[in-house]
């Protein structure tokens, strides 16, 4: 007598913290593997096996490279059996979207290389205030820009910069590096005792962190002093 066909147990069968469309609700899309996203995209299998034995068979014809994935066209998707035409739309439309993802934040962030580009990014918050104000800009491993943060508001004369807010920040984003920044109403850029005794103190709060202070610039005007150009970091 002949035994009946197995057939694998369908996703909807599946406990519920192993589905992934379940697992990305209840724990976040770290917790799943390449194939349980891809499976999301898929939103089904065949009839012999499930969108997740789908999306693995579809990655092994990749080695398992995302990379290797986005290069392929609808028709290559589409040779693998249970691939369709919307199937293999999904995929292309999801990749390129990630790829439009990265170029878009990679071109918002700048690379800073030199005080110049710290200058150009922070003019137009400084240059014409009739008050003080204080700015950190927030640098990761690659030397990119992550964000730019007013710290405080002041006075003609001067302006607050706390050390616990700044540094606070600085985690919160998990920069590697920052850049102090502020300004002076009264255009002249000449560091005065107490920019210098603040930048000493805030350079040396970032060695206990792992946080770098870069360089602190003074703006005046079209004019600006670096502290790391005249090296007194």
């Amino acid at each position: 007598m002949n035994e009946p066909a197995l057939h694998p147990l369908k996703i909807k069968s599946w406990s519920p913290e192993d589905r992934p469309r379940e697992k990305l609700l209840t724990k976040g899309t770290p917790v799943l593997s390449d194939a349980e996203l891809l499976a999301i995209l898929l939103r089904s299998g065949t009839s012999t096996i499930s969108a997740v034995e789908l999306a693995k068979r579809l990655l092994q014809t990749v080695d398992n490279s995302l990379h290797e994935l986005a290069k392929l066209s609808v028709r290559d998707l589409m040779k693998v059996k249970g691939i369709g035409e919307a199937k293999a739309l999904s995929i292309i439309a999801a990749l390129e979207l990630g790829k439009r993802r990265r170029e878009s934040v990679e071109s918002e962030k700048p690379v800073i290389t030199c005080s110049s580009d710290c200058f150009e990014i922070l003019k137009p918050h400084l240059q014409d205030l009739p008050h003080e104000e204080f700015w950190i800009l927030l640098i990761n491993r690659a030397n990119r820009m992550i964000k730019k943060c007013q710290i405080s508001q002041g006075g003609v004369a001067g302006t607050v910069a706390d050390p616990k807010i700044i540094f606070k920040i600085a985690v919160a984003e998990l920069a590697s590096g920052i850049i102090l920044a502020h300004n002076h109403p009264s255009g002249n850029v000449v560091a005065s005792q107490a920019d210098c005794e603040l930048t000493r103190k805030l350079v040396e709060s970032g060695k206990l962190l792992e946080i770098q202070v870069l360089d602190h610039l003074i703006i005046a005007g079209q004019n600006y002093f670096s502290f790391a150009d005249e090296g007194i970091l």
